[in-house]
């Protein structure tokens, strides 16, 4: 196999357009026998395949930067610099399922957000510009959906601004982000592909006047300076040039001749380039292509032959939203539903489906999404903004000035929230509840179970005067959890035995962890330790029901799937100090640093989020207060 020969980009040299050709079959079949076994971005990979061996044998990485928005589509990339061994990929020890720095120098940007490519190529040019690196150059790649990020124009506009910095931008236009493009842009490079005419009308044209005797000349330089009104009507990429940008293209995306051909001549010229390539998603593998959602833009593990799934889970978080959805949408015409180019992930499908008058996809671009939200409530409908919940953070400004300050009714349904595990740093949940603690008025439910998701998204939509919003993890939904009692707003999920008049622990569950926390309670009581489990099912405002409870007992526990800095149990903690209620807490949460990719359970063990580890503390916590309780006072534990 040639593929076996490549151990990084200049390998890609030596072989002729035949041999790159059969290279790409070679990469392709790989990818589906690869990932159909471990799960991962088989779609967008699929459709850059001769796009990324045409960038290595025209760029010389690593000195030369080729850079990937997102990074789902950088499989290739790895296959290409060195990283041919898939068998582990997204697991624990083996390659990420997004450019890493520590597996490659070849990697640069590994944060796998959108739209976020340029801004980073912008800054990379202009080091080279700063040190005099002439013979070093930026190539950044960028689909069109993530064109739809406004980030990516704020970049565009500095770009433009320097004529003579050069920097290549690949525009890597298959129509699609996760599903099919939303928006002007999309509607504006959709023209462009349609009308790959104008250099065939423009060198017919030539041929035909330079051979009309006298006036054939002057008329053809007539029209040559006319070009930019005839590629306008023609071929309307003017846009990209009143920008300042050079524009080349439409190129087939899947030819590496002509694609080496544009990429040569945008490297040599002296400022910013654009080169608008046409691909196609999931090109080469038919499940794929008639998969016509999102073109397997991720998949599951997966029939290589047929892309079916080998398993088929139960039911997840995120399809109980999706169907209580439609159930409100019933209900009540004021729900409208917004989503930031995800309608498939965070399950707004069927709403779409059932209200298609009543959904509005924003495109990758959370930011306007957020205010858009706060001027449909303005307008008199309730918006449900759908998002996971990494993303949020892109937007918290928008939430903090936009919705809460003007007390919009708008509710964010956070998605994927805390560790999700296999996508890596950038995309555990795990900063929502403590960024959005800030913002006053707000109120952010953590539901349980499938029960309360229902009953507390139902509670959200009924808040018109600020913000709320209501946080699930990714996969599948467990158990119902029932209460026993109700203390304040708080469900009671466990109590000690009747004899006990002072328990040891008050435990605070939050959302997910409820099943995990009773476990703890268990694992506690048989070493003699009494515990009362509440699930606050609101973690902000802290219930004030909470305060009069805690001091009742001698230590306070909180556990959350969020980042501890700022989360649930400092606002529990503060709010004991304001109510004057000094017992010892205890908070267990994920610690503030990024998490390598693994399975979430194997996360959840290596941070110590586990019923033992939480129980062996919380043991050795009471322990140390027996042993000095009564001779003198117990100190917080923070």
């Amino acid at each position: 196999m040639l593929l076996t020969r490549i151990k990084g980009p200049r390998d890609l040299d030596r072989l002729s357009q035949e041999e790159l050709t059969q290279l790409a079959a070679e990469i392709r079949s790989f990818l589906v026998d690869a990932v159909s076994k471990t799960g991962g971005h088989l779609g967008p990979n699929l459709g850059v395949v001769e796009l990324t061996i045409a960038l290595h044998r025209v760029f010389d990485s690593p000195k030369d930067k080729v850079l990937f928005d997102t990074g789902h589509q950088a499989y290739v990339h790895k296959l290409l610099t060195g990283r041919q061994d898939f068998g582990n990929l997204r697991s624990k020890g083996g390659l990420s399922g997004y450019p890493s720095r520590a597996e490659s120098e070849h990697d640069v940007i590994e944060n796998s957000h959108a739209s976020t490519v340029l801004g980073w190529a912008d800054g990379l040019a202009k080091a080279n510009e700063v040190l005099h690196r002439a013979d070093h150059h930026v190539a950044a790649v960028i689909g069109d959906g993530a064109l739809t990020g406004g980030m990516a124009w704020e970049a565009l506009n500095n770009i433009a601004a320097a004529k003579d910095r050069p920097l290549v931008i690949v525009v890597n236009d298959n129509e699609r982000s996760y599903g099919p493009t939303i928006g002007g842009l999309a509607n504006h490079l959709a023209t462009l592909r349609t009308t790959d005419g104008y250099e065939r009308f423009l060198a017919r044209g030539k041929e035909l006047l330079e051979r009309t005797p006298v006036v054939g000349k002057p008329l053809f330089g007539t029209l040559h300076g006319a070009k930019k009104g005839l590629k306008d009507f023609i071929a309307p990429q003017g846009m990209f040039e009143d920008l300042g940008l050079k524009y080349i293209g439409p190129i087939d995306g899947h030819d590496i001749e002509a694609l080496e051909s544009a990429l040569q001549r945008a490297k040599r010229f002296s400022g910013p380039v654009i080169v608008h390539c046409l691909t196609q998603k999931g090109r080469g593998y038919t499940p794929a292509l008639e998969h016509e959602a999102d073109r397997f833009h991720a998949v599951g593990v997966i029939h290589p032959d047929t892309g079916l799934p080998v398993s088929t889970d139960a039911a997840s978080w995120t399809s109980v939203f999706a169907d209580e959805m439609v159930k409100l949408g019933h209900e009540r015409e004021d729900i409208v539903a917004i989503t930031a180019a995800m309608l498939q992930p965070v399950g707004l499908k069927k709403f779409a489906d059932a209200f298609p008058g009543r959904i509005f996809d924003v495109g990758i671009a959370e930011q306007h999404g957020a205010t858009s939200a706060a001027g449909l409530a303005t307008g008199g409908v309730h918006p449900v903004f759908a998002v996971y919940a990494t993303f949020l953070n892109r937007a918290f400004d928008q939430v903090l000035m936009d919705v809460a300050l003007h007390k919009c009714g708008v509710t964010f349904v956070l998605d994927r929230a805390g560790v999700t595990g296999t996508d890596g740093a950038s995309h555990n949940g795990m900063w929502d509840m403590s960024i959005l603690q800030v913002v006053p008025g707000l109120r952010l439910a953590a539901p349980r179970d499938a029960e309360q998701l229902r009953a507390q998204l139902r509670e959200a939509v009924e808040v018109r005067d600020a913000p709320t919003v209501v946080r699930f993890s990714k996969g599948v939904v467990g158990p119902a959890v029932p209460a026993v009692g109700r203390i304040g707003g708080m469900d009671v999920l466990r109590t000690p035995a009747p004899e006990v008049t002072r328990p040891d622990v008050l435990l605070v569950s939050v959302g997910a962890l409820a099943p995990m926390c009773l476990e703890v309670a268990d694992l506690l009581d048989k070493q003699g330790i009494s515990t009362t489990v509440v699930d606050p099912r609101w973690v902000k405002p802290v219930d004030e029901a909470l305060a009069p409870l805690a001091e009742r007992h001698r230590v306070v526990v909180t556990v959350e799937d969020n980042g501890r800095t700022g989360g649930v149990g400092a606002a529990v903690s503060q709010a004991l100090r304001d109510a004057g209620v000094d017992v010892p807490l205890r908070d267990f949460g994920i610690p503030q640093r990024f998490l390598d990719h693994a399975q979430r359970r194997e996360i959840l063990a290596e941070i110590g989020l586990t019923a033992p580890d939480i129980a062996r503390q919380v043991t050795g916590l009471v322990a140390k207060l027996d042993g000095r309780y009564d001779s003198e006072p117990a100190a917080t534990v923070d």
